[in-house]
């Protein structure tokens, strides 16, 4: 049976730490000066995501002991937590998740946003919060030296995966400003035009770990058997949902996005908006429910572990 409150807060940390990580970096490369304070409020939601981190890393630690000790959260003694936050790669995990999220929020109260090195070192901040989570995955779990491999090809998809949630939430936040001024709107489509090579890095980054991944934990000779395990079906679901919002990408980067130019300060700037809008509600909502499969896919046994 899944246990339904760990996968929830899995996805939930998932999508926090993507879009504290996303976000930060989005406006290394997008974004210009106090464009980065007028269009997303970056302080306000480094803040917020800063603090729901550490809210639900520890909520989660305390559901993942309560999952191993095989009891309620209420059954956690202080000496079992505190064996398994000093004494497991989990624990120590964890315990770098929240420190460097308190330096994160604490330097976010600070002007060292409006700083380029400082934003640079907020962004690695943020990087390593989400890298720490590879270690309450699959990849942690392999030992020798493919476990290394393993751990590293974790690591980078989720640190790519959360440049992409991250930057559709910049988008969407931009879009959605009002008013919608030409000054916003000639913002948000020089920010879509400088995704598209970025863009491009972060999806060969996802399908080439994605292909790594899929080697160690389902492996060639379970391929063609994927239906035949609830990890394997979660994970096709997952490859569909990556192909569309692949497909949506691509027609915000060669369709949307051109439209979108041209219409600025003309009668048609409305009607571009909404459409681009849409389609990018669609992408994000398509990769936060991508998340929510990966936090579900962390709980169960891959087919090359000859789990069912």
């Amino acid at each position: 049976m899944a246990d339904w409150p760990l996968i929830a807060i899995r996805w939930a940390l998932y999508a926090d730490l993507g879009l504290l990580f996303g976000l930060l970096l989005f406006t290394l490369y997008a974004l210009a000066g106090e464009e980065r304070e007028r269009l997303l409020r970056l302080r306000g939601w480094t803040m917020a995501l800063t603090v729901l981190g550490v809210l639900l890393s520890a909520y989660g630690f305390l559901q993942s002991a309560a999952a191993m000790l095989g009891t309620g959260i209420e059954g956690v003694d202080r000496v079992s937590a505190l064996m398994l936050l000093t004494e497991t790669s989990v624990g120590w995990a964890l315990l770098a998740r929240l420190a460097v999220l308190t330096i994160l929020g604490i330097a976010a109260l600070t002007p060292v946003l409006r700083r380029m090195a400082g934003l640079v070192l907020l962004t690695f901040l943020a990087a390593i919060a989400v890298a720490s989570l590879a270690w309450s995955g699959h990849g942690a779990a392999t030992e020798g030296p493919v476990g290394m491999v393993h751990l590293a090809s974790d690591i980078i998809h989720l640190l790519a995966a959360a440049a992409w949630i991250g930057a559709l939430g910049a988008f969407v936040l931009i879009v959605s400003r009002r008013p919608q001024t030409p000054e916003i709107l000639n913002a948000a489509h020089r920010a879509l035009a400088s995704f598209a090579t970025v863009g491009a890095i972060i999806v060969g980054l996802i399908v080439a770990t994605g292909l790594v991944n899929s080697y160690l934990l389902v492996g060639p000779r379970n391929v063609l058997r994927l239906a035949e395990s609830d990890y394997g079906r979660l994970l096709l679901i997952k490859l569909t949902l990556f192909a569309i919002m692949l497909g949506l990408a691509a027609g915000n980067r060669f369709r949307l996005t051109p439209a979108l130019g041209k219409a600025i300060g003309r009668d048609g700037t409305a009607a571009a908006v909404v459409r681009l809008k849409r389609s990018l509600w669609i992408e994000t909502c398509a990769g936060i429910l991508i998340l929510g499969l990966v936090a579900w896919l962390g709980t169960l046994p891959p087919p090359a572990s000859g789990g069912s």
